[in-house]
């Protein structure tokens, strides 16, 4: 309760939770009040906005009002399923990293570095390049999600190896705790707030980038995602006939997620860290 009531005397965690309830709401309790049907044809291609259709249709016809609240439950989904896989892998392997050292830190170093030197951009692309049909929401964030988990596991080795010589940790060795209970009793609880913060990072960096690799004709398939929105304005010229509500909406729900959550990790930060914390 004491930490909630902390939090929300900061304007920017306030502010970063507001923003992305709103998104969160669009999402996931819109179709209680509308009818959410996103393979309909119910128009002309790209007719403008009206009453009956609040945000138009897209090239096919169908009403953009549904693409976009489709698009947005995937595109959480892909970045949720990002930052859960990105978040344990390198949380885990950075703390047993950290906390054991010897030849095992020198090891996972070794994999860490490995992967840093990979430009995983062009991996991402080569991978869904030769996936083609089979590309999906969960694989788009699997491929993603075991790419960015490397410097999530050298901020949170850098964390376990600072607290690896303090008091609570010399005293679970010398009741007997062996390595793997120390790291899940006594020194994961402990980093707790700082993987939460990581995990809203990998969030966003999941969100993002399967918006980049769909706007390049590499995303999910059989599954529309804002990235895909914007891709199929940009394929079939949305821009060029002034059809803005193609594209812009998803832009901006975008937009709305990364500042929120960068916002939110932001506040938290300042809560959690004693140096930045205010007096």
């Amino acid at each position: 309760m004491k930490l909630l009531k902390n939090l929300m005397k900061e304007f920017t965690f306030v502010f970063g939770v507001s923003i992305f309830l709103l998104v969160l709401g669009i999402a996931f309790l819109s179709p209680l009040f509308i009818n959410v049907d996103a393979e309909t044809r119910i128009g002309m291609p790209y007719m403008p906005p009206s009453a009956d259709m609040w945000l138009g249709t897209d090239h096919l016809g169908i009403d953009m009002l549904s693409l976009i609240i489709e698009g947005l439950r995937a595109s959480l989904y892909v970045g949720l399923l990002t930052g859960v896989i990105a978040t344990l892998l390198g949380t885990f392997l950075g703390i047993y990293s950290g906390f054991v050292g010897g030849w095992v830190d020198e090891f996972i170093n070794m994999i860490t570095n490995l992967f840093i030197t990979i430009p995983y951009f062009i991996v991402l692309i080569l991978i869904s390049s030769a996936l083609k049909e089979g590309r999906s929401l969960e694989l788009i964030a699997v491929i993603i999600g075991i790419h960015t988990w490397t410097w999530t596991a050298r901020s949170v080795r850098a964390e376990a190896s600072s607290i690896k010589s303090s008091d609570h940790i010399n005293l679970a060795k010398l009741n007997g705790a062996g390595s793997i209970t120390i790291v899940f009793k006594h020194i994961l609880p402990y980093l707790a707030s700082y993987v939460f913060m990581v995990f809203i990072i990998q969030v966003v960096t999941g969100i993002l980038m399967e918006a980049t690799i769909s706007m390049i004709g590499l995303g999910p398939y059989d599954s529309v995602s804002l990235g895909i929105i914007m891709e199929n304005a940009m394929k079939y010229e949305a821009l060029g006939d002034g059809a803005w509500w193609a594209f812009i909406p998803a832009v901006i729900l975008i937009t709305f997620i990364a500042f929120s959550l960068y916002t939110l990790n932001t506040s938290l930060e300042g809560v959690f860290n004693p140096r930045l914390r205010k007096e």
